[in-house]
């Protein structure tokens, strides 16, 4: 379900970090102005700079919302969130060989300009982007299902 909702925004033309953010907005609790501006950034491997991959940045930051740590003495608690992150990555990773932008879009250039192409149906085509932002929701509502939210 949330798989389908995070390809859908990401056609409506959200990046995909924002669309994987705004497939869990009934979790999170952020309107969606908020959480749209929120995710905003991550997109492109971060503003385009091809490294981490925006949808993983959307998991993470769903993640964060539902399960992540508040008191920043609490070592016990960073350390177990960081475990859970690093997880989600590794579950990521598995199923697409990388959490690198650049390394997931067969890229050699580090940065890209800061325009974002256009967004055609030749640009659906080449890019694995709409089936990476299903691929992350999907491994974060199956984390959800499998470790129930306490807050």
């Amino acid at each position: 379900m949330r798989k389908e909702k995070a390809m859908a925004l990401f056609e409506e033309g959200y990046n995909c970090a924002q669309a994987v953010f705004l497939a869990f907005e009934d979790l999170h609790g952020f309107d969606r102005h908020t959480a749209a501006a929120l995710s905003s950034s991550f997109g492109g491997g971060m503003g385009r700079l091809r490294e981490v991959c925006g949808t993983v940045s959307g998991m993470f930051m769903v993640a964060g919302v539902l399960y992540g740590y508040e008191d920043p003495k609490d070592r016990e608690a960073k350390a177990e969130h960081y475990a859970r992150i690093q997880e989600l990555a590794g579950m990521f990773e598995q199923q697409n060989g990388s959490i690198v932008c650049r390394e997931l879009l067969g890229l050699s250039v580090k940065r890209e300009q800061p325009v974002p192409e256009e967004r055609t149906k030749e640009y659906y085509k080449k890019r694995p982007c709409k089936e990476l932002v299903g691929c992350a929701a999907q491994i974060m509502e199956r984390y959800i299902e499998e470790h129930p939210i306490i807050k």
